[in-house]
């Protein structure tokens, strides 16, 4: 709550003959907040991310990089490091996620998604995101044994249990860190992505590295809130694919080999989102994501009875839900 004073105090001191009104707009799973900024003619966001939590200066940064690459982002009207304040234009309330849960056409709303996806990464530029490298690809999949494993199932690996993991760790990362690279948002999901004009409008940006071009196509069509049928997702890839080709994003030539990274970097950020979720249920007593992971266990598993490299995961999953086994997505 002080914080709030705070924050209507440095608003005040940027609009002093105005009269405002501020009221939570939404929260992450980080420690930032969105307070809506609401005049008499207009509304803005605020957003607070308190400096010994949350760097602001990627958020600032990447902002620039979309909004060059040609994509809707919030403007930045004021920032104050010091104190972790920014003040951005507002998007709007309703995301993806409600819209499509209201009924809201699919097919326009993932087309457009891919289009500015596509215009993401035909922006992208070495050097100017941090890169997904080995060792944070396996700082994200560390969270599956730590967390989802320790935490969720209170089972400890034995030491075949942890050589397998290890050799299928090494796999995903080969196959992630040989795909073309380009800007990856990195929660490029429904939650994330709000109906404006023009749509979307992005959000949630600031963690953006520069990694693997299939990484953000998971998060969209492999969205933890949201499940489609694979025989929607496998026609919105390939329309993706082909715009992608066609755009002269270094995507590969053959659906079958393109869709087989997407499918394995699935496998790592079902790993990672795995483990986070259990991390927000236990460490910060968030356990409504907890109802989130059923669907990312089925995207998971469905991708290890596809490819029999994949084989030793399955067999751990197995052991630790075995009422699970034989189910598919």
């Amino acid at each position: 709550m002080q914080r709030q004073q705070h924050l209507a105090t440095w608003l005040s001191h940027i609009f002093p003959e105005e009269n405002f009104t501020l009221a939570p707009a939404s929260a992450d799973a980080s420690f930032r907040r969105y307070f809506r900024v609401t005049f008499s003619d207009r509304t803005l966001i605020a957003m607070d991310a308190p400096p010994l939590q949350e760097d602001s200066r990627p958020f600032l940064h990447v902002a620039k990089l979309f909004e060059a690459a040609g994509t809707n982002v919030p403007q930045i009207y004021a920032d104050d490091l010091q104190q972790g304040f920014l003040l951005l234009s507002d998007l709007g309330n309703t995301t993806y996620l409600e819209a499509l849960n209201a009924g809201g056409n699919p097919v326009k709303l993932y087309a457009e998604a891919t289009e500015a996806l596509i215009k993401i990464q035909l922006a992208t530029q070495q050097d100017q995101l941090p890169p997904y490298d080995e060792a944070l690809l396996r700082r994200e999949m560390n969270l599956f044994p730590d967390w989802y494993i320790a935490k969720h199932h209170q089972m400890t690996l034995n030491d075949k249990q942890r050589a397998g993991l290890e050799s299928i760790f090494a796999r995903i990362v080969a196959n992630n860190l040989a795909q073309p690279r380009v800007y990856v948002h990195r929660d490029y999901h429904s939650r994330n992505l709000m109906v404006t004009e023009p749509n979307p409008g992005i959000l949630d940006f600031q963690d953006a590295v520069y990694g693997p071009i299939t990484y953000d196509l998971v998060s969209l069509f492999k969205d933890a809130y949201i499940g489609w049928e694979e025989a929607q997702i496998i026609d919105w890839l390939i329309r993706y694919w082909e715009k992608a080709r066609k755009a002269g994003l270094a995507v590969n030539d053959d659906f079958s080999l393109f869709y087989r990274d997407y499918e394995w970097m699935g496998v790592q950020r079902h790993l990672k989102v795995l483990g986070i979720f259990a991390r927000l249920s236990y460490r910060d007593g968030k356990d409504n994501y907890l109802k989130d992971m059923p669907l990312v266990m089925a995207y998971l598993r469905a991708a290890c009875v596809r490819y029999i490299d994949l084989k030793p995961l399955l067999n751990l999953l197995d052991e630790l839900e075995p009422q699970m086994t034989g189910y598919t997505f």
